[in-house]
């Protein structure tokens, strides 16, 4: 019974957050035609990464094209005289960035465009040896013998 409570405390005591690698993206914009670089924040191109237009809504729209080995992606955006193109490089789950492009006069605004990577929010709560819910269960544990 004892090892069982020591196993229990140890393995709770030991709780680490869950961590994705964020993607960091540079633009490179000239005359029409954008060179889009990412990578993650370990410095690894995110090769084969999607990237694509998202609808007003947020919804995932036309696809693009996928990063290469290095990470990069040219191409040329649809023609717009005035707003906000929204791109997501699409690495999988936990590993997206987004970027708002705005649009004036026919050309990107490219010290105006905003990155967000909204990576999923993971509680980083740990359980110690103080926390209430352990103690709870080290009581449960001895009462049933």
């Amino acid at each position: 019974m004892f090892l069982l409570i020591a196993t229990t405390s140890l393995g709770l005591g030991q709780g680490q957050a869950a961590k994705a690698h964020a993607i960091e993206s540079t633009l490179n914009y000239l005359d029409g035609s954008l060179e889009l670089q990412s990578h993650f924040s370990t410095g690894t191109p995110v090769e084969g990464a999607v990237v694509r237009l998202l609808e007003a809504n947020g919804a995932p729209g036309r696809e693009l094209g996928r990063m290469d080995q290095q990470g990069k992606l040219s191409l040329s955006l649809p023609v717009m005289q005035e707003g906000t193109l929204d791109l997501q490089v699409d690495a999988g789950p936990g590993h997206r960035d987004y970027l708002m492009l705005p649009i004036r006069s026919g050309k990107v605004k490219l010290d105006e465009v905003v990155s967000q990577p909204k990576t999923p929010q993971t509680p980083s709560f740990q359980i110690s040896t103080e926390s209430p819910l352990l103690l709870g269960l080290v009581g449960v544990l001895f009462s049933v013998r």
